[in-house]
């Protein structure tokens, strides 16, 4: 029986588009997108940012030093921030699925992205649980991201159902115990939760 119910962030309950970072960071720069895209993603640096191994001013240093932008911290700030678009449906099931099952966000994301968005998102108040790669210091599919999820969860792993966009990240959560599900779309996730019998509650809950 579920249960927990264990979402990603990213392309689950809010889309994001880096093209629009890399806009801003083109305006501030001059360099070319694809430059911009390959310097900062392509380096590994975002992915170092995300496992918390270097900090928000460094990672601001960082990427300054490597495309001579140079702004104060704020902006940059938001220029990082604004690339999210919230998933309606996604939120409606987070809120039908709240006080049925246990709820859990488990993202790999960094410091900025988490304290300037994801905590004043609508339904983060609604999850009992959260883990954050850059706190962790693990990137999923990463075991150890998964027991921390389960730990602060307190549940088994077989009593759990991980939801994210990526196969690989849902195949982790398999490989540490957790039912996991790709999400494609909100009419196909009710439809793979329902058959695990997760239903949410309420009317218009999906």
């Amino acid at each position: 029986m579920i249960r927990g119910v264990i979402f990603d962030f990213g392309n689950v309950i809010c889309s994001f588009d880096v093209g629009r970072f890399l806009a801003r960071l083109n305006a501030w720069s001059g360099l070319p997108v694809g430059t911009l895209r390959e310097k900062v993603y392509g380096s590994g640096l975002h992915s170092r940012y995300e496992r918390g191994d270097v900090t928000s001013g460094e990672f601001q240093r960082l990427v300054e030093e490597m495309t001579g932008a140079a702004v104060p911290a704020d902006e940059f700030a938001r220029g990082f921030t604004d690339i999210f678009t919230p998933i309606e449906s996604t939120r409606a099931l987070i809120r039908g699925l709240k006080g049925k099952f246990r709820l859990g966000l488990l993202s790999n994301t960094n410091e900025i992205h988490f304290r300037r968005f994801i905590r004043n998102e609508p339904v983060f108040p609604l999850f009992d649980t959260v883990t954050l790669s850059y706190e962790v210091r693990a990137l999923k599919p990463d075991p150890a991201i998964y027991r921390d999820a389960l730990g602060k969860l307190s549940l088994p792993p077989g009593e759990c159902v991980y939801i994210d966009d990526i196969e690989e990240y849902a195949e982790g959560a398999k490989a540490a115990g957790i039912r996991g599900i790709r999400f494609t779309g909100g009419e196909r996730l009710l439809a793979d939760l329902a058959g695990m019998g997760v239903f949410p509650a309420g009317p218009g809950a999906a």
